[in-house]
């Protein structure tokens, strides 16, 4: 094995009508994976018998029974870890073939712990193209700033990778939140361990296409947030944390308040507010359809728009229900697949 080894870690559960295609994309990598292993939290589809054609190349790990949880699945995938590295990733999500090469290259500087890469979603129709605009505007922006301040909000989990030893002994898992990933992340940099951002290790990941689903992860996502941040709140301790959190909650929780308030108090105030977020967000498609190279993310901006408006419901709704009525959710929600063409 060259060193630092790495292995891909993923969890499924029926993912028949992905995990071909993403496999193929884990084995076709410019720099080889050491170990790519699959825990299969007792799928009732094909995904079983599409691994096995992989048998050779995969090491598939089945659990005997259903746990219903990523987290869980992840730990027990993990003890079977052997080497420096493990990546994180999801069977529904596209690993760019330098994907590993960014990761090896990344673990060399043996000060750095985790490795954050970037998303980008699977076209699809307006909700995909929304969520485009979503990534683009937090990884593009939110997370460049985050990394000067030394500060990065969260490790994907479905492309993050973190130094194995290190892992086990100082980050676990706990399965008391909805969003793992973002527990890493908190534990991750209360720990002062270094985190590499690289934007140009890219996947490509599937995300809802029906409201009904987006509405689901996203109240899983929303949850999480406060769920961590209740967990975490010590992270604050350091300025430039405290400055992080403030921004994403305080003035997240304002903004959601004032987009509802507003216009009841009054109309001429509510368009001083919502015409400059608008021209701001048509900006932002504008800078996203040039980036991607698909126009189509400018004609549905003005939807991204209306979305916020679901974004700030769930955000304000998830805090009623896990800060003020402590009605902890840790019911994992598994979105409906598509074919991955």
């Amino acid at each position: 094995m060259q060193s630092p080894s790495i292995t891909i870690l993923v969890p499924c559960y029926n993912e028949g009508k992905t995990i071909r295609k993403c496999a193929e994309h884990w084995l076709d990598q410019t720099h080889p994976a050491d170990e790519i292993i699959v825990v299969d939290d007792c799928s009732t589809d094909n995904t079983r018998e599409v691994l096995q054609e992989f048998s050779d190349r995969i090491k598939v790990i089945a659990l005997p029974k259903n746990t219903g949880n990523k987290s869980f699945v992840q730990e027990e995938g993990l003890r079977h870890v052997v080497t420096d590295v493990f990546i994180a990733t999801d069977a529904d999500t596209i690993m760019d073939r330098h994907f590993v090469k960014r990761v090896y290259d990344a673990f060399q500087d043996e000060k750095v712990m985790a490795f954050a890469g970037y998303i980008q979603s699977l076209k699809c129709n307006w909700l995909t193209a929304c969520r485009e605009i979503d990534y683009l505007i937090g990884q593009d922006l939110h997370k460049v700033a985050q990394n000067n301040i030394r500060f990065l909000f969260v490790i994907p989990g479905c492309a993050g990778a973190f130094r194995t030893a290190t892992f086990k002994e100082h980050i676990t898992f706990d399965h008391d939140t909805l969003t793992e990933d973002l527990d890493f992340t908190y534990k991750t940099n209360k720990g002062g361990h270094e985190i590499v951002y690289d934007r140009r290790a890219i996947v490509y990941t599937q995300d809802p296409r029906d409201l009904k689903s987006y509405i689901n992860q996203m109240r899983r996502w929303y949850s999480g947030g406060w769920q961590n941040l209740i967990k975490h709140i010590d992270a604050a301790k350091r300025p430039m944390a405290a400055l992080e959190l403030s921004l994403i909650y305080i003035e997240g929780m304002f903004f959601s308040v004032l987009l509802f308030v507003l216009p009841i108090i009054n109309i001429r105030a509510a368009a001083i507010v919502l015409i400059p977020y608008a021209g701001l967000v048509l900006l932002l498609g504008s800078y996203a359809a040039l980036r991607r190279r698909r126009p189509d993310l400018l004609l549905y901006a003005p939807a991204y728009v209306i979305l916020s408006y679901l974004h700030a419901y769930i955000l304000l709704e998830q805090f009623v229900k896990e800060i003020i009525f402590r009605k902890r959710n840790l019911t994992w929600f598994h979105p409906e697949r598509r074919e991955i063409v």
